[in-house]
């Protein structure tokens, strides 16, 4: 049976690119984790909030990714492990340069079981930080798939600026650390 978590931790393309790279994992798909969508003034007659609107740092969205994986091919603890050395956890909203709360350290759950060992992984990896780790760990309430031009952005887009000089060494980092966890 598949199972669904949310990552929040920085610019999406980064989360989906370095979560499709794992093995186990069935999915990923960049979007937006948050409320129960409210609609805009931005955006008229559209399910669920935009790019422009969520760059803008004023909505309660956060730029995520739906990893949908196999509990059987990969135990939630080593997605922890990944998602955690993938991002600094200890960066408030923010992730390097992309800054603002669209940005932030968030680990979205489905199950209680994830909520559970994802708090208790956060108490045990504050140890090895010295600023405190500020993921937070909510409910899955809502999850809008992005725009069409941001799914699989780093395989489309490889050689472009922000995925040579951003999203490439986080790649290397994750397949240096975790090769045996790589497709």
């Amino acid at each position: 049976m598949k199972e669904t978590i949310v990552f929040g931790g920085g610019c999406f393309w980064c989360t989906e690119a370095i979560f499709l790279m794992i093995k186990g994992v069935e999915s990923v798909e960049p979007g937006y984790a948050g409320p129960e969508y409210q609609g805009s003034t931005l955006i008229q007659n559209t399910k669920g909030p935009s790019y422009e609107e969520v760059s803008t740092g004023t909505t309660p969205y956060v730029e995520s990714a739906k990893v949908v994986y196999d509990p059987d091919l990969i135990a939630f603890p080593e997605l922890l492990q990944i998602y955690f050395a993938s991002h600094d956890p200890t960066q408030v909203n923010g992730q390097g340069a992309d800054i603002g709360p669209q940005y932030r350290s968030v680990v979205f759950y489905t199950t209680e079981r994830q909520k559970e060992m994802t708090g208790h992984y956060i108490r045990n990896l504050g140890y090895g930080f010295v600023k405190p780790v500020v993921t937070v760990v909510e409910p899955l309430k809502q999850f809008y798939k992005a725009e069409d031009y941001h799914q699989n952005y780093y395989a489309n887009n490889k050689d472009a600026g922000y995925c040579q000089l951003i999203i490439a060494p986080k790649l290397e980092k994750v397949e240096a650390k975790f090769k045996s966890l790589l497709k």
